[in-house]
């Protein structure tokens, strides 16, 4: 039906479209899929040839799943504006960088704001010719789009901005030269970027500060950033909804605070608002007052998160403004603010002594009130009308207010608090078509997305592997305790040698002259050579030290279609073979006491690569493995690259002195959508150097005979090949124990 709905006659888009279909379908709606099949249409029509709507179909998915699908619209839309103009051969590598730009931008309202930059640019930089209307496209701009990804994740957004306007004011009429400032090759690019390099980035430390709000508050929210550059009329604030927890996209140190503290302090006053802030029904308040209820509000939850963690009162207090209260003689002024925000100070601060009756009279009322331990925004409210009532100004009303000093920008803007009852139909059925739509989008985790390495052009492909992560099904755990069972003379032998592995918490260090200890036989013998008058030996004490064994494990299963082939001279199969294997070596290793994890991968193209856990670290060796191990089955491809990328993720989290990633697998890294052979053996050799890089020791066991051919490309001397696949029950175990003996 889709297919018939994008009207294409492209082979090559045939050949790639069932792939795009199943990841649309898991990252979209159903509206959403048939606005993105029209958008695809679209563009297929446009006449640029099949590799449009190629990179189209397989960026905009993921581009929606991270900022909502209204930006199908804007990508489809920018992508025929791009068609139209001279820059049209920009149009590919604008759609091929989308997704990672839309990843590391995190927000829809900064990915529209790239837009119009990259647009700026276009028509900036395409030069008039003697006068003519004929113009030439920006040589630089292909370049530009293809190093999007590492600008942002170096650059705010406004810094990115700045970088690419200062390239299109030096470099407009020398061609040659914007290649190199725009492909980041001359030093005044590299220069720039690093002027323009400030701050703390949000993109940067989202893990940090998504550990600091369950940590400290039990809470958590997705964090989307926003950019503080394009809002000349009104600086925006942080605030928070369904969608998440909104934030600028960089914090500079400011006032003796460093950025990471300023986005902690935002934080940590957002999550006291989400414990203790209740909604309020505000039709019949005017403007003031509600600005007043802000200020007492945010007061109130300010004071109840101080007397948890008392630390935040002195970051609060170096980003909260001080008020001038000599201005509250100025004349013809609207004072509100001033008069909120010296009340607010002076809450915090227990130090500031404002003359003014009313401020100081409310700040008295506003401790009383906490002191009763029955506050709630309800009480609060009341006491912000008191205050806006006995203060009012007939100034208060003039156009002419006083801004200075009054804002405290780590607060957010507390549209959480209000309730309109004329808009409440509205927002509950938004509400619910929106539940609705996540539920008809969430049938499982979330993909990974992983970069790939392209040798061809010595670069990674970004975001170009989805990885789908799930734990296996369970089969008949009786099944593995047969196989241990039918090798019980294997188990046997194998035992003696680990029984020497297993990590002793003490061993004796004997013949030591000082020690803990006596060595009660050294020195009898000691005593006996004194007393025939021979020299005593003096190393009569002993001490101990530990002898212990830190070692992680991940082994890695290669379940791809061809292990349900016969092995050679044997009646089972390579996959019932690997399954004896690992379960034998599964046991060995929990004889030995180390920490492991057992997962198998199979792949089905770029976009479907499947990775699943078999045993985690925390796991026991126990029946619930063994009937996952039980049910294991054949199927698919092997894109090794991205599966050894994904189980380092949880490796790498172990803490042990050596980490060991063994790969079982029966032939070379495949895929049914490459056909460069080298492509994906290259990928995982550089996958290998990614692990080696992070401190993971791989090693590969091959069950193909000419694994020569390849293997070494890729494991360099880090390999066994087991040309007789029926002992891998025996060899498999035998690997392991000689590596890490």
């Amino acid at each position: 039906m889709y297919w018939q709905k994008l009207g294409c006659n492209f082979a090559q888009v045939n050949a790639i479209f069932d792939e795009c279909m199943k990841e649309a379908k898991l990252l979209l709606s159903k509206d959403g899929t048939n606005v993105y099949i029209e958008n695809a249409r679209f563009i297929g029509k446009m006449g640029r040839g099949p590799e449009p709507l190629m990179v189209y179909l397989e960026e905009a998915p993921r581009v929606a799943s991270e900022l909502g699908e209204e930006s199908l619209v804007d990508l489809r839309a920018f992508a025929h504006y791009m068609s139209t103009h001279t820059n049209f051969k920009a149009m590919v590598p604008f759609l091929q960088t989308s997704a990672a730009v839309a990843r590391r931008l995190h927000s829809y309202a900064a990915f529209k704001m790239y837009i119009e930059i990259i647009r700026d640019m276009m028509d900036k930089t395409s030069a008039s010719v003697h006068g003519h209307h004929t113009t030439f496209p920006s040589p630089g701009l292909p370049d530009l789009l293809k190093q999007v990804p590492r600008l942002l994740s170096a650059l705010p957004l406004n810094g990115f901005k700045n970088w690419v306007d200062y390239g299109i004011k030096y470099y407009n009429t020398h061609p040659d030269r914007q290649i190199d400032y725009f492909s980041l090759q001359s030093a005044d690019a590299v220069a720039v970027m690093q002027r323009e390099r400030h701050g703390t980035l949000l993109v940067d430390n989202e893990r940090k500060l998504d550990s600091y709000m369950r940590a400290l508050w039990s809470d958590h929210g997705y964090l989307i950033p926003y950019s503080l550059a394009f809002d000349e009329l009104r600086k925006a604030m942080p605030y928070f909804d369904a969608n998440g927890i909104h934030l600028p996209d960089v914090y500079d140190d400011e006032r003796g605070v460093a950025g990471i503290d300023r986005y902690r302090a935002s934080l940590a006053h957002m999550a006291a608002h989400r414990r203790w802030s209740q909604k309020m029904v505000v039709d019949n308040w005017s403007p003031f007052q509600r600005i007043a209820v802000e200020t007492f509000e945010d007061s109130r939850v300010e004071y109840l998160a101080m007397q948890i963690y008392p630390g935040l009162r002195n970051c609060f207090l170096k980003l909260h403004p001080v008020p001038i209260e000599a201005d509250l003689q100025l004349q013809g002024t609207s004072l509100i603010n001033l008069r909120l925000a010296m009340l607010s100070r002076a809450i915090l601060d227990p130090d500031c002594a404002y003359e003014n009756e009313d401020i100081r009279e409310f700040v008295d009322r506003f401790f009383t009130e906490m002191a009763q331990g029955e506050s709630s925004s309800a009480h609060i409210a009341s006491l912000a009308l008191a205050f806006i009532a006995r203060t009012r100004r007939q100034t208060d009303a003039s156009p002419n207010t006083y801004f200075d000093n009054t804002l405290v920008d780590y607060r957010d803007d507390n549209r959480h608090l209000w309730i309109f009852i004329e808009n409440s139909d509205e927002e509950e059925s938004y509400d619910l078509e929106r539940k609705a739509q996540e539920e008809e989008q969430v049938q499982g985790l979330p993909p990974r997305h992983y970069h790939e390495w392209d040798y061809s052009s010595g670069n990674y492909r970004p975001d170009w592997v989805s990885v789908y992560e799930a734990v296996h099904q369970s089969g008949n755990a009786s099944e593995i305790d047969h196989l241990l069972a039918k090798h019980a003379g294997l188990s046997k032998r194998l035992k003696q040698i680990l029984d020497m592995l297993k990590p002793q918490d003490k061993v004796r260090v004997r013949y030591q002259e000082e020690g803990s200890e006596l060595d009660l036989d050294v020195a009898i013998r000691s005593l006996i050579d004194f007393k025939s008058g021979c020299a005593p030996d003096p190393r009569v004490n002993m001490s101990h030290r530990t002898d212990g064994r830190d070692v992680a494990v991940t082994l890695l299963l290669d379940l791809s279609q061809s292990l349900s082939e016969k092995a050679q001279g044997c009646n089972q199969t390579i996959l019932e073979l690997s399954q004896e294997a690992v379960s034998l070596l599964a046991w060995a290793i929990e004889q030995v006491g180390d920490p492991f994890a057992i997962a198998g991968f199979q792949s089905n193209t770029r976009h479907d690569v499947r990775y699943h856990h078999i045993k985690g670290f925390s796991e026991p060796w126990d029946d619930t493995v063994k009937s996952r191990l039980a049910a294991m089955e054949a199927g698919y491809s092997t894109r090794m690259g991205a599966a050894m990328r994904h189980a380092s993720h949880y490796l790498k989290a172990q803490q042990a002195d050596k980490k060991l990633m063994l790969i079982l697998t029966d032939g070379e890294p495949a895929d049914i959508d490459v056909d460069d052979q080298q492509l994906l053996i290259q990928d995982a050799k550089q996958a290998v150097v990614e692990l080696d890089r992070d401190g993971i020791y791989t090693y590969c066991i091959n069950l193909d005979p000419k694994a020569d051919e390849y293997v070494s490309d890729i494991f360099g001397q880090q390999y066994t090949i087991i040309d007789h696949v029926d002992r891998l029950p025996e060899r498999l175990p035998e690997v392991f124990i000689s590596l890490t003996k």
